[in-house]
């Protein structure tokens, strides 16, 4: 297994990954002219270039294969960074309307609807594993389905505001969050109590220098994983589910699993319930990790422990 060097240790917010998709533009460009297989010819020698100038980048993404299992070595790496690239594709065609959702499977997702038409909220803990933008584009979609996305995409604002160009609406309910403030987590509470649906991932910690995480073991090793969706659970007093959006041939399978009809944490044992809490989420990403492991897009060592040392969930 490779081993990482201390500057693949750096924060993911601190990895701008709007540099990936700075020719995206041009390639989707191909793609609306030419067709799917065109882009792929144009789209990997520049991946080709991409991967040769860039060695962390290169040496965190074949430690994740394999951990994961998948092929490794400059083909499995230009395999991963090729489905990072036809997922932002996806993206852009989402929000230009020129994708087919369709022929997206959803599985799992009858309570949900349930919860839809009863005007009850819940939370949901997405991941970057696959297409969050998926479901984003669907909810405009389903009558009676508000979200609100919590994000911290800074490090991405040439990304957004090209996908705003392609529709205003990419920007829609997205809440950016570094830290959890009182009066954030008062707006969120309201917006549940109507009904609504609050989005947060669960596989990034915290923008912060002492970032709030739970321990669990994940594709064979520890990692720390952020408590803040089963504390805000919690607090909001409401359902919480897991939701994945990974590819399936020429779409994708956007699969919904309920976590906990009810999320309470004693004060005795906290520790232990958010890290049981947090254990359970990183089997289930583990396990669609596995079924699609080139959907998983975190291009930095997301198994160092710097913080979690000295930062751990009951403080």
């Amino acid at each position: 297994m490779a081993h990482l060097t201390p500057a693949d240790t750096r924060h993911w917010a601190a990895i701008n990954e709007a540099s990936f998709v700075a020719g995206m533009r041009l390639l989707f460009w191909v793609c609306r002219v030419f067709g799917r297989w065109p882009f792929r010819v144009v789209l990997y020698p520049v991946l080709a270039w991409y991967v040769l100038t860039k060695p962390r980048a290169r040496r965190v993404s074949n430690d994740y294969l394999h951990r994961v299992g998948a092929r490794t070595g400059m083909i499995g790496v230009l395999r991963h960074f090729g489905s990072f690239a036809e997922t932002i594709l996806d993206k852009m065609l989402l929000w230009g309307g020129l994708f087919d959702t369709d022929r997206v499977a959803i599985h799992g997702a009858e309570s949900l609807l349930q919860r839809i038409r009863e005007r009850r909220g819940a939370l949901l803990v997405c991941s970057h594993l696959g297409n969050l933008d998926l479901c984003r584009v669907l909810s405009l979609r389903t009558p009676g389905l508000k979200i609100t996305v919590l994000v911290h995409t800074r490090h991405a604002q040439a990304f957004n505001a090209m996908l705003a160009k392609l529709d205003r609406r990419s920007q829609l309910n997205l809440m950016q969050v570094t830290e959890m403030t009182p009066a954030a987590a008062m707006q969120l509470s309201e917006r549940v109590e109507r009904g609504e649906f609050v989005v947060i991932a669960g596989d990034r910690v915290p923008v912060s220098n002492t970032p709030r995480v739970a321990l669990a073991s994940f594709l064979g090793q520890t990692a720390a994983f952020p408590v803040g969706p089963y504390v805000m659970a919690s607090v909001l007093g409401c359902p919480l589910y897991a939701m994945f959006a990974t590819r399936e041939g020429d779409s994708y399978a956007l699969h919904f699993e309920r976590l906990r009809e009810q999320v309470t944490l004693p004060r005795k044992g906290r520790e232990a319930a958010l890290a049981e809490l947090a254990g359970e989420y990183a089997a289930r990403l583990e396990y669609h990790a596995r079924r699609a492991p080139l959907d998983w897009f975190n291009f930095y060592d997301f198994w160092h422990l710097p913080d979690a040392e000295r930062a751990h969930a009951t403080h």
